[in-house]
């Protein structure tokens, strides 16, 4: 039986790690055909089309209902959802603020989902711009 300090430092399945490479993949595909300097839209249309080409499911835009005490507060939403099970938030800025990580991880607590990932387009080698975050329990 696993202990609590266990279950909060478990990583992500099999299924959810592979599915997240994937993403990376297509994302890196976008970056090396498109470069940095593009407004945020610009990357979200490009990774829908690849995320097709490849014959990734996804959501775009996808609501989360933000709730307090058991009442709806407001709603945010998911730039991708892939595969009804890993968000994707898209940014193209300067560099990634705490704030950034703080909305997605956000996102994770309101849906329960396990693995998140950051990605921003505005970097010369995309592998700068990408972060895995993970819900801790």
């Amino acid at each position: 039986m696993e202990t609590p300090r266990e279950l909060k430092k478990k990583e992500p399945s099999v299924e959810l790690d592979r599915l997240a490479h994937q993403v990376i993949g297509a994302a890196i595909a976008v970056h090396r055909a498109l470069g940095p300097g593009y407004i945020e839209s610009v990357y979200e249309e490009a990774m829908c089309v690849e995320l097709d080409h490849q014959a990734i499911p996804y959501q775009r835009q996808y609501k989360v209902a933000v709730q307090y005490r058991e009442h709806l507060v407001g709603e945010g939403r998911l730039d991708l959802l892939i595969a009804k099970i890993l968000p994707v938030e898209l940014k193209a800025v300067e560099t990634l603020a705490a704030i950034h990580q703080a909305q997605l991880l956000s996102y994770l607590k309101m849906t329960g989902f396990q693995l998140g990932l950051l990605i921003n387009f505005n970097v010369p080698v995309l592998k700068q711009g990408i972060k895995r975050v993970i819900l801790t329990v």
